[in-house]
């Protein structure tokens, strides 16, 4: 299994948001805090405000906040937000998989898989995340 780099980048992204919820953050401050490519993140970002996970504002004193609270904002929202699934095989969605013979069932432990998947993501907030990381 892998994890898109994009859903890692936009957790990672949103974790600094939701640890510094007090001032807007800029998009390069957080590539240069999490070492991500600022230019990759810049795209992440707009999957996320086009999801209504963040907001902006331009000049100066601008930057992006979270705009839920993020005790409201779990993986699957950000997951869903920038890859669009939760899990794909070579690109297509588990629900138009259609194996025959032998591997007829297959499809089955693939869906499983997800639902696994699906509930982790949903029951893990950012808070959840900034919380543990304050813990440590």
């Amino acid at each position: 299994m892998q994890i898109s780099a994009k859903a890692d980048y936009a957790v990672r992204a949103l974790a600094e948001l939701a640890a510094d919820a007090g001032r807007p953050l800029t998009c390069e401050a957080i590539a240069t805090s999490q070492d991500i490519p600022f230019r990759f993140l810049k795209g992440v970002f707009q999957d996320l405000r086009q999801a209504g996970l963040v907001r902006s504002q331009r000049g100066c004193e601008g930057g992006y906040w979270l705009a839920r609270d993020p005790a409201e904002v779990t993986l699957a929202d950000i997951v869903l937000a920038v890859d669009g699934a939760f899990l794909t095989l070579r690109g297509e969605r588990l629900d138009d998989l259609g194996y025959h013979g032998p591997a007829a069932g297959l499809p089955g432990v693939w869906r499983g898989m997800e639902d696994h998947v699906r509930q982790v993501l949903t029951s893990t907030a950012l808070s959840d995340l900034v919380r543990e990381r304050l813990a440590a």
